[in-house]
């Protein structure tokens, strides 16, 4: 009987061994086969971790290859919270070194994360005193950083970009897509003591994106952004923009603005002043429009320069509404009217040629239409159409109200006049290149269209020389031993309420030199001026400035001008 009940027990034991052998056994088959994959990922969560790397953003030259903003390698510092056993420690020691508050350390520090970004993008001392400091937990991670060595220059126009390497504003925006680098994806292991070590350093390579070659000279550049706050100072203005083009190419050669900012802290700026306000922002250009007035009058057949139209002694009456001029005037040619900047003579023009002929010439220079310059946020400025145009609007369009234009419009359409009514698509960008310098693709000059006649152009350019001759309101505007045609421009701005303000105004020159031949054309707005306020006060010695110069800088030799065509400096001007 006892035997019978050892055997028994030795029975039950080898069953209950044999069902543990079996549990064990499915166990394992569990976790080697099917829990394996799980597993292995959670285990190397505790030493592995992927980062991505955007590479070396594409360098952007101007056109002569200096360099305007390239990409620099900075490092990172990162933290793995879990590794941290003094949290508090750890945050005093990283923000005194990085000169954070610690409140906001500890913040990242105590989190479920295992990694956390304590600063992108530090400083090289700051780098240093953090590794001197050799806290557990802390990783240094290798990135690139954008920067603008010339800082404020062409800022607007440049843009910048954000800590991830995208461009946000200006060209690093519009042309992110060739300058960033393609993505590094690489894995950085722990070891037991959480000393970190990137995983096949030796294949790991840092991508770079493609570089542009602009269009801008930042002489060129320089000049005319020295000049513009000179002038934004010396009116106590509220800004500033101007804008240098190649007239036969369409070619920018200089896009300024006042008051500056810088991209390297672009966060230490307000947010209106990063925009580019020469390609956003539309304006109503006044006195600067009669050219284009005198160039639909031309083109009609019906008006020569030397047609006359009688301007009312300084009050014209449109219905309910009365047009002023500064200065009275009786009877006056159309070169006239464009050298004395009269605005009833403007209206005349108008009445005489209608306004369908006056907006379909607007829309050949390209009002009321964007010019596709490569660089976003275009306007495409105000321009109604003429069957909706009562009599006063007519009027009040053929003198630069009741329609807004872009700086940007305004130039290109001056430059169609100063090439022979040809206009040219603007561009910024000639070429993009690989980060050898290899072309990958360029940019030619392209014609839009032939908004005039060869001849009615060259008729209008000789009109508009008379403006910087005595008596014209653009006298300011000339230069020793260079031609000049140009136009100047006096508007009121628009207040809150919707009426013509009687303090704010626009003041504005534009014009091109060589006039036989032009070589650049010139277009200068100051905003809101104080104590003077006219075009041909404020703006035309602006584009004096920045054209003597620029020309001396392109080697562009002087003409041989008879002296009767000289200019008395001390003339009163006004337009």
């Amino acid at each position: 009987m006892e035997k019978k009940y050892i055997n028994l027990r030795e029975i039950l034991i080898g069953i209950m061994f044999m069902l543990l052998l079996a549990f064990v056994g499915a166990r394992a088959v569990q976790v080697q086969i099917y829990d394996g994959p799980w597993l292995s990922k959670k285990a190397s969560n505790q030493y592995e971790k992927s980062f991505t790397n955007n590479g070396r953003r594409g360098t952007i030259y101007d056109r002569n290859f200096r360099e305007m903003a390239v990409s620099i390698e900075v490092t990172s510092i990162a933290a793995y919270p879990m590794q941290i056993t003094d949290a508090n420690a750890t945050a005093e020691a990283l923000a005194k070194a990085l000169k954070m508050k610690a409140k906001y350390v500890l913040q990242k520090l105590k989190t479920d994360k295992k990694f956390v970004w304590i600063k992108r993008q530090s400083t090289p001392k700051e780098t240093a005193a953090v590794k001197d400091l050799q806290l557990d937990g802390i990783d240094f991670i290798p990135e690139c950083n954008r920067f603008y060595p010339n800082t404020t220059l062409a800022a607007q126009a440049l843009g910048f970009t954000g800590l991830d390497g995208e461009g946000l504003e200006g060209i690093e925006f519009f042309y992110n897509r060739y300058l960033k680098a393609e993505e590094n994806n690489y894995t950085v292991f722990k070891d037991a003591l959480g000393n970190g070590f990137k995983a096949e350093p030796d294949t790991v390579t840092l991508n770079r994106g493609n570089n542009l070659v602009l269009t801008i000279d930042s002489n060129i550049q320089f000049i005319t952004e020295a000049a513009l706050q000179e002038a934004v100072n010396r009116y106590s203005a509220r800004s500033g923009i101007s804008i240098v083009m190649q007239p036969k190419t369409g070619a920018i050669l200089a896009l300024a603005h006042y008051p500056f900012f810088n991209p390297n802290a672009h966060t230490d700026f307000d947010k209106e002043l990063w925009r580019n306000r020469i390609i956003t922002d539309p304006f109503e250009p006044g006195s600067t429009m009669k050219i284009f007035s005198a160039a639909a009058a031309i083109e009609s057949g019906t008006t020569t320069p030397n047609t006359i139209f009688y301007c009312e002694n300084g009050a014209y009456r449109i219905g309910k509404n009365v047009v002023h001029d500064i200065n009275r005037h009786g009877w006056l040619s159309l070169q006239q009217i464009i050298k004395f900047s009269s605005n009833i003579g403007a209206v005349k023009v108008g009445e005489k040629i209608g306004p369908k002929r006056l907006y379909q010439t607007f829309r050949n220079f390209g009002f009321g239409e964007k010019t596709g310059i490569d660089s976003p946020g275009e306007t495409t400025g105000s321009l109604s159409y003429y069957k909706q145009w009562s009599n006063i609007d007519t009027g009040a369009i053929s003198f630069g109200h009741g329609i807004s234009v872009s700086a940007l419009q305004l130039i290109c359409a001056v430059s169609a006049i100063a090439n022979d009514g040809v206009l040219m698509k603007p561009y910024i960008v000639q070429a993009i290149t690989d980060h050898l310098g290899k072309p990958l693709k360029t940019f030619k000059p392209q014609k839009v269209r032939k908004a005039i006649s060869t001849q009615t152009a060259i008729r209008v350019k000789n009109m508009m020389k008379t403006v910087i001759t005595k008596g014209g309101t653009g006298v300011n505007a000339a230069l020793d031993g260079y031609s000049v045609s140009g136009k100047t421009g006096t508007s009121r701005k628009i207040d809150d309420n919707g009426t013509y303000s009687t303090k704010k105004h626009t003041a504005s020159f534009v014009g091109f030199t060589p006039s036989e031949n032009p070589e650049i054309a010139i277009l200068v707005i100051i905003d809101e001026p104080q104590t003077e306020f006219y075009g041909g006060i404020v703006a035309a010695p602006i584009f004096k400035q920045i054209a003597q110069d620029t020309l001396n800088y392109l080697g562009i030799p002087p003409q041989r001008i008879n002296n009767k065509l000289r200019v008395a400096r001390d003339s009163e001007t006004r337009g």
